[in-house]
């Protein structure tokens, strides 16, 4: 499923509608997009069909479904898993054991665990046990209601970077500039999400994170 070499272009389709989310997904490809994100909101709303007809439209795309599992890890994975995602995300701040269940199902089924490290207290340490617990992604991650506050902390990926072989994705408000600078200081994989799905192109806004990603 890894088969594009990082650096990975994932979009959030974080919409509450599936045919707002399909159409951007569209745009999003024709500008060079490697992965689609099923987003919380999208399978909050939908459900478990929205990844269905995400698969069903983009079939050789790479799907990720963004459920942010806290508990029951095998549950919620295999339901993603047997919907058509290709990755699932859970919280880093949950328990190791929904955690190591979430990536033993998603070994079962061919498939990859994101764990997200939004809001944990020691994203360092947690890192590394994350990697030992098997999961594949490490997440660094500014949710939106912390952008309003700050802007994304370029400067802590390399801590993280030097501690796992893993592959790091990072989130939150990145724009062009801001996802060329995570690159460079090692992230494998940037994630967005309105500066694609806001824009009045998202074609042209696509292709303009994926010309920042060349270095």
């Amino acid at each position: 499923m890894l088969k594009v070499r990082p650096p990975i272009l994932q979009v959030a389709l974080d919409f509450i509608r599936i045919e707002e989310a399909l159409k951007i997904a569209e745009k999003a490809l024709i500008g060079g997009a490697d992965w689609l994100e099923c987003g919380t909101p999208l399978i909050k709303a939908e459900g478990m069909q929205a990844i269905r007809i995400l698969r069903r439209n983009f079939p050789d795309i790479p799907i990720v479904a963004d459920l942010k599992t806290m508990d029951v890890g095998a549950l919620e994975a295999e339901l993603a898993f047997s919907a058509g995602a290709n990755v699932v995300t859970v919280l880093a701040v949950a328990d190791n054991k929904t955690i190591l269940d979430a990536v033993e199902t998603a070994r079962s089924f061919g498939g990859y665990v994101m764990a997200d490290l939004i809001n944990h207290p020691d994203p360092i340490r947690r890192a590394k046990e994350l990697e030992t617990l098997g999961v594949n992604i490490v997440l660094m991650h500014l949710g939106i209601d912390q952008q309003a506050s700050r802007k994304f902390p370029i400067d802590k990926i390399p801590s993280i970077r030097r501690e796992i072989s893993a592959y790091l994705a990072v989130a939150g408000g990145l724009n062009d500039k801001i996802a060329r600078q995570a690159v460079m200081s090692g992230a494998d994989i940037i994630i967005v999400g309105r500066y694609i799905t806001r824009s009045d192109n998202p074609i042209e806004a696509t292709r303009r994170i994926k010309d920042s990603l060349k270095i």
